[in-house]
């Protein structure tokens, strides 16, 4: 057991660790989610980080986020074609609404961590949250964690040569291909007291979310937790 696979893996990028290592974990005690939120750790599930040396002619760090998502649904494809995952805004994957998967980067210098957790045997209980895992979702037994990080670190590397080797706006459209359909009704909780309802409008530039508005209007959102309505 460790605390977090990210922590690790930024004390060893401190220490001169190259890109393309992968550490796991069967448990963390204190696994981290988005917005500073407790990531449950059950044995069974995937627990992993790797890092990315951020290169001077690399496109922006911030678009290995849809890397990572894009990797981890290529994983989750790989294992079972039909469970109809798919890439939820920033950075999760879902089947059916039910969280699947997550994602959290940490940049510290030209270090990237990507921490992934990805739910094989089990699905934890999460107030206010539909989750799932592969095994739900009828994979078989013999996939567990092991299994799942050996597939998930040769589709990183290839989707990682994509991210290095094609426009940013290439990489965006890929990921759009794999996430919300045009005019998907959702909300975005955006703080406490700040909820907005629409319809998915695409990706800017730079990534962020644009949200269409009853009255037409177009809101970009930066950074927000995404709910599906319908």
């Amino acid at each position: 057991m460790t605390a977090s696979t990210n922590a690790d893996m930024l004390a060893r990028g401190d220490a001169g660790a190259a890109e393309g290592l992968w550490l796991r974990a069967e448990q963390q005690s204190g696994g981290r989610g988005r917005l500073g939120r407790q990531w449950l750790s059950p044995l069974g599930n995937l627990y992993c980080s790797t890092l990315v040396r951020l290169q001077a002619d690399d496109p922006p760090a911030h678009l290995l986020a849809f890397v990572a998502g894009l990797a981890v649904l290529d994983t989750a494809l790989s294992i079972l074609p039909q469970c109809g995952a798919r890439l939820k805004w920033p950075n999760d994957v879902h089947v059916d609404g039910a969280k699947l998967a997550g994602i959290l980067l940490e940049r510290r210098r030209d270090v990237v961590v990507v921490g992934i957790g990805l739910n094989v045997a089990l699905a934890p209980e999460i107030p206010g949250r539909t989750v799932t895992c592969l095994r739900d979702q009828g994979a078989m037994a013999q996939i567990d964690a092991a299994a799942v990080i050996e597939l998930l670190a040769e589709r990183f590397a290839a989707r990682l040569l994509q991210w290095r080797a094609t426009p940013p706006a290439t990489l965006l459209e890929v990921w759009c291909a794999a996430a919300h359909k045009p005019g998907e009704a959702m909300a975005v909780q955006r703080g406490p007291d700040d909820r907005i309802d629409g319809v998915f409008d695409g990706l800017s530039s730079d990534g962020a979310l644009r949200l269409r508005l009853a009255d037409g209007r177009v809101e970009t959102v930066s950074a927000g937790d995404v709910h599906l309505v319908g």
